[in-house]
């Protein structure tokens, strides 16, 4: 049957029709209607941000950590303007959101009225599809098949531009079951040939290696459940991309760690080395693959995709798979084991000496000497001290991202929440919002550089007020930290602007926010005050002073191989240049 009600008052009961129980927002004039349904109602609890890229990342950081699409609520103009940066991140990553924009009255659009912005034009280069829904009647629809786009295929952002008289109007309201969106519907099942073709890759590759993505964990928990069984099933190495963590365990026995330019040592040689490189729901980021003509240059190459866009795009491989991961696992794992679950046992006994051979270099390595800690330590703690607890992390980018993705170690999937390919400063920690909020129970955590920190430092008040414990653990080295690398590295030494001179006292700010500040200096004190932290039922301020001038390695330098990597001075090779790396 259907009712009758305002566009407004659609809005509201679409988004309960979709299961939606928080929306991240902030009110203006162009979307007062929806704010006056939503204060009409308790099925849906409203999130007062501080800034609307708040909003989005808040909504990001849900999703990722639940799998269900995130909402966030906006209004004309600035609002959606400033909403641009979080739909930009989470097109870049996969993640799927749904952004919901005021607008002018449909009279008044293109006559520069007040908070007037063309959401639609801004926004088509950074959303997965955008609406602008100029008739009452036409936005149920719309609503529901913004969900479904949001949420089918490769994940992402979509936009719903509503104008204010629109909102006001009435019109028939239907349900997301009357709503026909066949008209979308992504290839899942992967070409039978084409899988079979990847088996028997399996069973004569020599020295193969598993290359995982963001797109299993997309794919939901059966996908990475699979994933699981095949890495066991066919004791094949498996390495992760920075979104990918999580997918298989860091604890697992095949797992070699994160690849890329920060990647591990024995990932990276791994990925040179191979003979048989199946790339499963990774997109060949320039981060993972560095110099093109030299990447993975020995291997027979597959990728998995539900993306048919992302084949071919950066690397041409030999068996192209488009489809669901989960699906097409599934059947890679039943024609596989029909075949008598083959590998080569000798080669493969031969490929793990070279793996474990190249784990004694111990990349990771570092000295905590001195009375400074060492950002390595820091977190080298972080990990002991949290990892029995029900863990989210979440990380804002730089240095510390690095390091948090090389010393935390991710059993299960949807644990960790950082901006990968739009590399947003200022992500973590609404992020870490949006997580609390999916999870009010568990120990949330975002790793922080004190600069990347004070990006969004306001969403302080959306902590405090909404009574949400997450922890900010912020590495404070008084630097843009990788940016001062790359500039001691690559540009002579010379520090532009790389360093701030009026830092606040994020003891003194946490207490003017009503929250709990710690300090910690002193690598002796280090222990307590991180279970100081943990132990606090509210909202923490972790200020961890730590080494100003330390390098985040391993570094693959621009324009060179996987095989060829920076390490720190404390690895088994010798240190030499004034970097305190070699490359090896």
């Amino acid at each position: 049957m259907t009712r009758q009600m305002t566009g407004a008052k659609m809005v509201v009961q679409a988004l309960k029709d979709q299961g939606v129980d928080v929306v991240f927002g902030y009110p203006g004039g162009a979307v007062l209607p929806i704010y006056d349904e939503i204060f009409q109602q308790n099925g849906i609890q409203h999130i007062l941000v501080r800034h609307e890229q708040g909003a989005v990342h808040a909504a990001e950081g849900y999703a990722r950590s639940t799998g269900k699409p995130g909402v966030c609520l906006v209004t004309s103009g600035p609002g959606a303007t400033n909403a641009v940066t979080g739909l930009t991140d989470a097109l870049m990553d996969s993640i799927p959101i749904v952004v919901l924009t005021g607008q002018v009255p449909t009279f008044m659009i293109g006559s520069d009225a007040f908070q007037e912005a063309d959401t639609v034009g801004i926004t088509r280069s950074c959303t997965k599809h955008n609406w602008l829904v100029k008739d009452t009647e036409a936005l149920p629809h719309v609503l529901h098949e913004a969900f479904h786009v949001a949420t089918t295929g490769r994940p992402g952002p979509v936009l719903v531009d509503i104008p204010k008289d629109v909102q006001f109007a009435s019109a028939d309201y239907v349900g997301p079951k009357q709503v026909d969106n066949g008209h979308y519907a992504p290839r899942v099942k992967g070409d039978m040939d084409a899988i079979t073709e990847l088996a028997e890759a399996l069973e004569t590759a020599k020295r193969p290696v598993f290359y995982t993505g963001g797109g299993v964990i997309n794919s939901g928990t059966a996908a990475s459940q699979l994933l699981r069984e095949l890495v066991e099933a066919t004791g094949f190495p498996i390495t992760s991309t920075l979104m990918g963590l999580g997918a298989y365990p860091a604890s697992g026995d095949k797992w070699l760690g994160m690849l890329g330019m920060h990647g591990l040592y024995e990932a990276n040689m791994a990925m040179h080395d191979c003979d048989l490189m199946i790339n499963i729901g990774a997109r060949f980021d320039d981060r993972i693959t560095g110099r093109i003509d030299a990447f993975s240059p020995k291997s027979k190459k597959a990728h998995i995709d539900i993306d048919p866009s992302s084949i071919n795009k950066v690397i041409r491989v030999d068996i192209p798979i488009v489809g669901d991961v989960g699906h097409v696992l599934e059947d890679l794992l039943k024609v596989w084991k029909a075949r008598g679950r083959k590998t080569d046992k000798a080669a493969l006994s031969k490929w793990w000496k070279q793996i474990e051979e190249w784990k004694k270099v111990d990349c990771l390595s570092f000295k905590q000497d001195g009375p400074t800690i060492k950002p390595q330590y820091a977190l080298k703690r972080l990990e002991e001290l949290t990892k029995g607890h029900d863990r989210y992390i979440c990380t804002e980018v730089g240095q510390h991202q690095m390091w948090a993705a090389q010393y935390l170690g991710f059993d299960d999937p949807n644990r960790w929440m950082t901006s990968g390919g739009l590399g947003t400063m200022g992500y973590g920690f609404p992020a870490s919002i949006g997580v609390q909020m999916a999870h009010p129970d568990a120990l949330v955590i975002n790793v922080a550089g004190e600069a990347s920190w004070l990006m969004n430092m306001q969403e302080m008040g959306t902590a405090v007020q909404f009574r949400l414990p997450v922890k900010q653990f912020i590495l404070n080295n008084e630097r843009l930290g990788m940016v001062r690398q790359w500039q001691e590295l690559l540009h002579g030494e010379r520090y532009s602007h790389s360093w701030s001179e009026a830092l606040p006292d994020f003891v003194k700010l946490a207490e003017a926010f009503g929250a709990k500040g710690i300090l910690c200096k002193d690598p002796a004190d280090l222990d307590d005050a991180i279970m100081e932290m943990i132990n606090h039922d509210g909202p923490v301020i972790f200020d961890c002073l730590v080494e100003k001038h330390e390098n985040c390695f391993p570094m693959i330098p621009s324009g060179e191989p996987h095989n060829k990597m920076l390490l720190g001075e404390a690895s088994t090779k010798d240190a030499i240049g004034s970097s305190g790396a070699v490359l090896v």
